[in-house]
């Protein structure tokens, strides 16, 4: 599987971005698909995930109420919407996915993902 980030850039606080992360090579319907980021100088971080058998999506705590992931099955894409954009949300952003089913509570892990974009760069102004 090969994951394509997109959409990132620069915008003011409190602005709107759309990530898009394309997959090829495979179906995603059926993965569980992640949202990361990494700040410079600091660990990469789960921002959302969206999985199969969840009853919905689950997100880190800093982005809840303001960040939706969604999936399109039929584009082979899923989504990063952020809204109320904050200077702490600047990041390179990475999609990973991985083979196989995975339960809610490891959705957070980076470790359990496979293949991984190649990042998209969110620069939030003050």
């Amino acid at each position: 599987v090969q994951l394509q980030a997109s959409g990132g850039g620069l915008v003011q606080a409190g602005g709107s971005l759309r990530l898009s992360c394309a997959a090829s090579g495979s179906s995603f319907s059926s993965r569980p698909v992640a949202w990361f980021r990494q700040a410079p100088g600091k660990e990469r971080e789960f921002v959302a995930a969206i999985n199969t058998w969840s009853a919905g999506p689950n997100y880190a705590e800093y982005v809840k109420g303001r960040f939706t992931i969604s999936r399109d099955n039929a584009k082979n894409t899923v989504y990063l919407e952020m809204n109320s954009l904050k200077p702490e949300d600047t990041a390179v952003y990475y999609c990973a996915t991985r083979d196989n089913r995975i339960i809610s509570s490891a959705v957070n892990r980076a470790g359990v993902y496979q293949y991984w974009g190649q990042g998209t760069l969110v620069t939030v102004s003050s």
